[in-house]
């Protein structure tokens, strides 16, 4: 009862009369300013930023290599990529954010849990050392007084090196073994099934893509158990609030793949073979780096406890999933519209769209910091820190869409030229721009969402609104695209984006489900 009344004594992220929309405003003034809760979100979204982007930085190093090769070869690796990041994306997105939630919910009751019972052997400690410390006021021999003395001298010194103890977070443990089991899933699927899926992808039989397209997707699955338990790795350390571990494994495992591709490729001359060999090997190198520093606070190998979470995550990730399909989806659809308009359409469109997407890696970094913030501040009944986190990162990804919009709109009109040279393709490209800058504070709205909606552990929501969106959005992209064409496109596109901030908007705005506490 005491923490309940803790709670709800926190609540009071309004004053009356309480209106939930005043989250969004609540000391917009102090938007950046670096108090405790703003260096706390600073020390999570950078790093976590930083390593989202580290990825693509490495994937285009890595695309330069094998475009060296010959261009059979980088169309070949271009499909096979494409291919094993779509049946990643299946698995990883939901695995990740749920594992962020739970554990982030974990340690938090732990740490109160552990709060409450060093108080309790702080006292109990104290009144042993009161009952020792009135028997020493009793005259008694020395010899007795020295042995006594050296008896609470060896206990003083024995505590001081006790081992520290290991946190025991069960869904650290269910979400690594998940992972690895998804991650050999994935690879038994791609390597079985890797010629009718590059079939379906477009490679026939007697194209000359298709051996050098197999060998790379078949070499690239194997790395799959490492790719699913990195990730799962990543999604504990975000738990924790500590995005700084992932980063540094992230650069260190891209710069192996980037000093070992020129290796492979050119000096051993192992061509396609050698890219994903050296991407493999530095996906363990990841793995293995991130498994160590875990293993350094988490007792991940205790598997006899009761508590692992795997209906609770199999629930959950089935919600996230038919999030992820819907999302897919309505990306998807809009690139093969853009490709029935032609070649030059398609082109554009996939400047604009990449520019577009490689964008939200940014705003992403504060969703996994309002995430990871939010839901130890639920799992704690913190409701005064549960609104003011989600007032702050909805305020920065705010302020950081419109800094966006102005960096692209300037940037993307002069900087196309990095991307083509066709006046066809710069023409379609320079009418989407409009579209790729206006939208980024809808955009950052929209990621930022996400991150506090996964906080709040609101996965049904989540996952029924992004559904009733991508329908709307699906409806809108067919009929604008067929009478607008390429600016139908974006027209559909944007409504697809403002829809994902609305229906973010309007549950909190409402103050339903996990936020009906704005209205107490």
């Amino acid at each position: 009862m005491m923490s309940e009344d803790v709670g709800y004594n926190k609540e009071t992220p309004c004053d009356p009369p309480r209106n939930p929309l005043c989250i969004f405003l609540s000391d917009f003034r102090s938007v950046l300013k670096f108090d405790e809760l703003g260096l706390e979100i600073a020390r999570i979204a950078l790093p976590a930023a930083l390593a989202l982007t580290a990825d693509p930085i490495a994937s285009l190093v890595d695309t330069a290599f094998i475009g060296q090769i010959g261009p059979v070869e980088l169309a070949a690796v271009g499909v096979s990529i494409a291919l094993f990041n779509q049946v990643s994306r299946i698995a990883i997105f939901p695995l990740v954010s749920i594992t962020t939630s739970f554990v982030a919910e974990e340690d938090a009751c732990s740490s109160q849990e552990n709060t409450v019972q060093d108080h309790k052997e702080c006292i109990e400690t104290g009144t042993n050392n009161t009952k020792e410390e009135t028997q020493e006021l009793i005259p008694e021999n020395n010899k007795d007084s020295i042995s006594d003395e050296s008896k609470i001298s060896s206990s003083i010194f024995s505590v001081s090196k006790s081992p520290v103890k290991k946190r025991n977070i069960p869904s650290a443990s269910s979400a690594l073994i998940i992972g690895l089991i998804l991650g050999l899933l994935q690879a038994a699927f791609l390597i079985s099934t890797a010629k009718p899926l590059l079939s379906f992808m477009g490679i026939k039989h007697d194209s000359p893509m298709l051996g050098p397209a197999q060998r790379y997707l078949s070499l690239r699955s194997l790395g799959a158990p490492a790719v699913l338990l990195s990730l799962a790795t990543q999604g504990v350390f975000r738990g924790f609030k500590d995005t700084t571990t992932p980063l540094y494994a992230t650069v260190i495992g891209d710069a192996t793949n980037i000093i070992l591709d020129p290796i492979f490729i050119f000096v051993f001359r192992l061509g396609v073979t050698g890219a994903a060999t050296a991407h493999v090997l530095s996906q363990y190198l990841m793995c293995g780096i991130l498994l160590w520093k875990l293993m350094g606070q988490v007792d991940i190998f205790n598997l006899s406890t009761k508590h692992l979470q795997f209906s609770r995550f199999m629930k959950n990730g089935f919600l996230l999933l038919m999030r992820v399909i819907a999302v897919t989806f309505c990306v998807t659809l809009s690139a093969s519209l853009a490709a029935r308009e032609g070649s030059i359409s398609m082109a554009a469109f996939q400047v604009c769209l990449q520019v577009w997407l490689a964008t939200s890696l940014l705003a992403d970094g504060f969703a996994v910091a309002g995430q990871a913030i939010l839901a130890s501040a639920f799992a704690k009944k913190d409701y005064k820190r549960a609104a003011a986190t989600a007032s702050r990162v909805l305020q920065l990804g705010l302020v950081l869409g419109f800094l966006l919009a102005i960096i692209l709109g300037a940037g993307l009109h002069f900087g196309a030229r990095l991307f083509t040279k066709d006046d066809r393709v710069l023409h379609l490209i320079s009418i989407g721009l409009p579209f790729v800058a206006g939208t980024q504070p809808i955009n950052a709205l929209a990621f930022v969402f996400d991150g506090v909606n996964f906080g709040a552990s609101d996965f049904g929501y989540a996952a029924a609104s992004l559904v009733m969106v991508a329908i709307v959005s699906i409806l809108c992209l067919v009929l604008l695209s067929s009478t607008h064409g390429f600016i139908g496109l974006w027209f559909g596109l944007t409504i697809y984006m403002s829809l994902r901030a609305a229906v973010g908007f309007w549950r909190i705005g409402t103050a339903t489900g996990p936020w009906s506490f704005l209205r107490r």
